[in-house]
């Protein structure tokens, strides 16, 4: 590990334990400036596990305590109760394809998370995977500390361990496989984040709308990795929130997600383009093994900054 991603461990790894609510809410009061927080769900077909975590952000950081300002749920074309649930539960639904018509969405959950910021206002934006088991509101609360305490700070992602089933930190499997690989052989000065590739992470607006969206699978690698060119090491951190447990998907499903994070690192690396963007699979069937064909996400959401729409927005 380089000396510099020592150092960056020692200053900008945290436990969620070092920022009890009562500092933040102080922090808040003590400078309007610290910045409003929006809460974003990206989900699709989470009928079963988001209700709680809507249920539990609004209950412990909206009602009790004043943390969060808005928590949006980004439907992505659920066709369970999934919209229904977390509307109920509290929070604001919006379905994908109401953001920005003019422009058709892609399948993919940078697309969702690209459109959310369309639709919020925090100049903190916090997004929340809707599958996590068990949430607690440390998820949130640790991940926006830094960033209201910290100015320094642009982007904290949470690190946790993951379960799978019943043997612990074996989780995150295309981390281990693939994301951790890339970054210590292309990125090493990322080789300190314990989850490159997890979902809850909180970033400030002013960063998010100057970074372009991988569409699909391949978003948060291309936000850590543009993030560090855009503001250096120093203003990135990573904050403990104890253990994530969640939907896992089985073999397939991830031979998808690992090459769409392979597409998007060998983006950032050459700009290049890839001549088949595609990943072939195998399933056994009554004749033998059957391929099947899948697209690797290639398209990328440009910066929210050069979208119209959302300029006009901020202008108003």
């Amino acid at each position: 590990m380089l000396e510099e991603v020592e150092g960056w461990l020692t200053r900008r790894s945290w436990s969620a334990a070092d920022r009890p609510l009562e500092q933040l809410l102080a922090a808040r009061d003590g400078d309007p400036h610290r910045g409003s927080v929006s809460v974003v769900l990206p989900a699709l077909n989470e009928a079963a596990t988001v209700g709680d975590i809507v249920g539990t952000i609004r209950r412990e950081l909206m009602e009790k305590v004043r943390l969060v300002d808005e928590l949006v749920v980004i439907d992505s074309g659920s066709t369970d109760a999934t919209a229904e649930i977390a509307r109920r539960a509290g929070a604001r639904v919006i379905h994908r394809d109401a953001i920005l018509p003019r422009l058709p969405a892609v399948p993919g959950k940078g697309e969702v998370l690209w459109r959310s910021l369309l639709v919020t206002s925090g100049d903190i934006v916090c997004f929340i995977d809707a599958d996590l088991k068990d949430f607690s509101a440390d998820f949130v609360s640790g991940i926006v500390g830094p960033l209201l305490t910290d100015p320094s700070v642009q982007f904290v992602k949470a690190m946790y361990d993951r379960p799978f089933g019943d043997t612990a930190g074996q989780g995150g499997r295309v981390t281990e496989l693939v994301a951790r690989p890339l970054l210590n052989l292309h990125w090493p000065r990322l080789a300190g984040f314990v989850q490159p590739l997890g979902g809850e992470y909180a970033v400030r607006r002013s960063l998010l709308e100057r970074l372009p969206f991988p569409v699909g699978y391949g978003v948060e690698l291309g936000l850590l990795v543009d993030a560090l060119h855009t503001v250096g090491l120093d203003a990135l951190g990573q904050v403990d929130v104890g253990v994530r447990k969640h939907r896992h998907q089985d073999g397939q499903a991830l031979g998808r997600m690992a090459a769409a994070i392979y597409r998007t690192a060998q983006l950032r690396l050459s700009r290049g383009h890839l001549v088949r963007p595609s990943l072939t699979q195998f399933e056994r069937g009554e004749q033998g093994f059957v391929p099947h064909t899948y697209p690797v996400d290639t398209e990328e959401r440009p910066p929210m900054c050069e979208i119209e729409e959302y300029v006009s927005r901020r202008a108003a």
